[in-house]
């Protein structure tokens, strides 16, 4: 490990941010540049992202926090500095953190000078900290969701500091952005427009971990989208927890629909998303503002988590399986074209074959395009948690594979309804199997694969839809 505290001669950090960030972005690079002269060679930075796009954004402005301050970012994991930007969801990513902390140690034993960085939704659990602690010693800065902002700054307190740095928040109403970004397509890119949750779901950490709600001024999200397409962005997908209650916070609430109607009025941005909605906020204005856009995509991802009334009620989600369907059937009214997608939760405690069979009716009526399926995963802190009546894994078992199968069934025979149309497609990337196709993505979200080379990377193209694959389609460019 290389010993050294970098100073910054004749200046204090700003009080004010985003400037004092700015300012250890600066004093980062001094840390950088000694790392040069002492090894000969740039140091290089690896992040793993875990979780939603949420964190995929938090993300993006670390690698830009990264590339500002020198850094050589690397899909290699061997890096000089290792970040992981945990999710903890789901049991099952927290598992694959330790999994991969293990192997990080025995690369670390090869470079003395390898940093590991963990930081996201998992660091806000003390019980994850605590076992990190004892376990993972060789881990050199832990943080949390709520001062993710502070990463330079944090940076810094690592490179001069000789044992772990843990520095988590409880809570915050503060909201940092204007910092530096490194988009991982040029053409689309996610804007937060608030944080937290004040759902509190029975079965979800998600609370606890994000805190509560806190919305962005209309004006800094328009300033930021405005940014966005002045450097080439036509896509943007506005995120949140719950995007449908962003507004209420502010000193001056404003509905997602008003902030809907502010970012189609940006020149250049050619499409909109947004995730994720709860089904009980979902206003008849904001279904208005969808079915009269031009730029608001035609898809909705609206979570079920269960079919069974009474198990939403022991979710605490507050609506019933009847006000769902209905609220499906007016989406569709209004928006035709609509393609929904959803989350459902298998094997919520006390879960009775009869609550399965109303999850499987749903499916059936609100003919969903695609559905993530999931396990109901155990999470420390929340209520379900502690609920006595918990599911056998070989019930759930069944019950998922069930699920999946209708799922697939009933989402081709959804999306088939496009077969033979030529759609506008946005093109991503260069197909990873198959390097004489592209892959882009529909309007409503649906994948398409066709041929096509590099150049077409960030283009809206048509493409008629020859063939359903079952979730995604094959097509042929159309010209002229």
């Amino acid at each position: 490990m290389l010993d050294y505290t970098i100073t910054t001669e004749n200046s204090a950090a700003p009080e004010t941010e985003p400037q004092r960030q700015q300012f250890f972005i600066e004093k980062c690079r001094l840390y950088v540049e000694d790392f040069r002269i002492r090894t000969g060679r740039t140091p290089t930075a690896n992040i793993r992202t875990f979780g939603c796009q949420m964190n995929e954004r938090d993300s993006e402005k670390l690698r830009g926090i990264l590339a500002q301050a020198g850094y050589e970012l690397t899909e290699q994991e061997d890096a000089d500095l290792v970040i992981y930007n945990t999710c903890t969801v789901r049991e099952n990513a927290n598992l694959k953190v330790y999994g991969r902390l293990g192997y990080l140690n025995g690369l670390k034993k090869k470079n003395p000078l390898m940093r590991i960085v963990l930081c996201g939704c998992m660091m806000q659990e003390k019980e994850v900290v605590e076992k990190i602690r004892k376990s993972y010693p060789f881990v050199d800065l832990i943080f949390g969701t709520h001062n993710i902002w502070q990463f330079a700054e944090l940076l810094c307190r690592m490179h001069e500091s000789r044992s772990m740095l843990v520095e988590l928040w409880e809570s915050t109403d503060q909201v940092v952005e204007e910092l530096p970004a490194q988009r991982t397509y040029a053409f689309k890119s996610g804007v937060n427009i608030m944080y937290g949750c004040n759902n509190f779901c029975t079965y979800c950490i998600v609370p606890y971990v994000r805190g509560r709600e806190r919305s962005r001024e209309p004006k800094d999200i328009l300033r930021e989208v405005e940014a966005l397409a002045a450097d080439g962005v036509v896509e943007v997908m506005l995120l949140g927890q719950n995007v449908n209650s962003y507004g209420r916070t502010l000193e001056h609430p404003v509905s997602f629909a008003s902030l809907l109607r502010e970012v189609e009025k940006v020149e250049g941005i050619q499409r909109i998303r947004f995730m994720t909605s709860h089904p009980k906020d979902l206003s008849d204005e904001l279904i208005e503002v969808m079915a009269d856009s031009e730029k608001i995509c035609p898809h909705l991802h609206l979570p079920l988590q269960s079919g069974s009334s009474a198990l939403l009620h022991r979710m605490n989600r507050h609506y019933t399986k009847e006000s769902y369907l209905a609220l499906c059937e007016k989406l569709r009214a209004r928006i035709p074209e609509l393609s929904l997608t959803t989350d459902i939760i298998v094997g919520f405690p006390g879960e009775t074959e009869e609550d399965f069979q109303e999850t499987l009716d749903v499916v059936r009526r609100a003919r969903y395009d695609s559905a993530f399926t999931f396990v109901y995963s155990k999470r420390t802190g929340t209520p379900a948690a502690s609920y006595p009546d918990q599911v056998s894994e070989e019930v759930v078992k069944d019950r998922f594979d069930r699920l999946l199968a209708l799922v697939q069934e009933t989402g081709k025979e959804q999306i088939s309804r496009f077969t033979g149309r030529t759609m506008p497609v946005l093109v991503e990337h260069v197909n990873t199997q198959d390097p004489g196709l592209v892959t882009g993505r529909m309007s409503n979200n649906l994948i398409v694969h066709f041929p096509g080379d590099a150049q077409l990377i960030g283009t809206i193209v048509p493409v008629t839809l020859t063939e359903c694959k079952g979730f995604y389609f094959m097509g042929e460019q159309t010209i002229g």
